[in-house]
């Protein structure tokens, strides 16, 4: 993986090489989302099994083109069953993106070439085809509760650079 200009010249690593997720800051911990969007769609649970399965649906605050929440501030007040990630959530939640900068973290493996702290450009995802920008079938207002196993897919929980 191409290390960002910063590091080629000798700077210091930075710090998501450097810190646990329990130790950034704030904003440092926010700029590990990448703006993909997979973990805002809707994920259905298999009763039987404890399998988790996405779907193409958005949740009703994902904006399907920039991939960020219309309401991040109040989102959990908003949507109550909204997960807010947390170094311990991170620790725990199996249904994260293969491609998730704070699962890679959390595992010691590098950020992908396209992850925006990387490239230096938030485009640089959709430009990827990481997001869910065009994969979207629409936010979760727009489909009944009977719809949503016919929405399941694969792709979200899928690393689509490997292969």
């Amino acid at each position: 993986m191409p290390k960002p200009e910063a590091v080629r010249r000798g700077a210091a690593e930075p710090f998501w090489r450097t810190k646990t997720l329990e130790a950034m800051t704030p904003a440092e911990w926010e700029s590990l989302c990448d703006g993909c969007g997979r973990c805002c769609l809707l994920k259905l649970e298999d009763e039987d099994t404890g399998e988790v399965h996405h779907t193409d649906i958005g949740c009703t605050l994902l904006d399907g083109l920039t991939c960020r929440c219309r309401d991040y501030a109040r989102r959990q007040k908003r949507v109550p069953d909204c997960v807010r990630l947390t170094p311990e959530a991170v620790r725990t939640i199996g249904w994260l993106p293969q491609t998730c900068a704070y699962r890679l973290v959390r595992d010691g493996e590098p950020l992908y070439p396209w992850h925006p702290l990387v490239s230096g450009r938030a485009a640089s995802v959709h430009e990827a085809g990481i997001s869910v920008r065009g994969r979207l079938a629409g936010n979760e207002e727009e489909f009944s509760e009977e719809e949503y196993p016919d929405r399941i897919v694969d792709w979200p929980a899928l690393d689509p650079q490997a292969g």
